[in-house]
């Protein structure tokens, strides 16, 4: 984490993105209670994937689910 990285607080939810194709596969990105995630406080490289996989939902990625963890 560089000096300009803050850490996200621990929502205690996650926003995943199941594979369609690779069972076990998939992207997760923390969020709120009802699904919204804080892209403001997401690294570059997840913000793309997030947007990836919003995408590609039905293609790769079945319809993401919040999960409690």
């Amino acid at each position: 984490m560089d000096a300009n990285t803050t850490p996200m607080a621990p929502s205690g939810y996650e926003l995943r993105f199941m594979s369609l194709f690779r069972e076990g596969r998939g992207l997760s990105f923390p969020c709120d209670p009802d699904g919204g995630v804080h892209l403001d406080e997401l690294s570059e490289r997840a913000r793309t994937n997030y947007f990836y996989a919003r995408t590609v939902i039905g293609r790769e990625f079945a319809t993401p689910a919040v999960v409690a963890h």
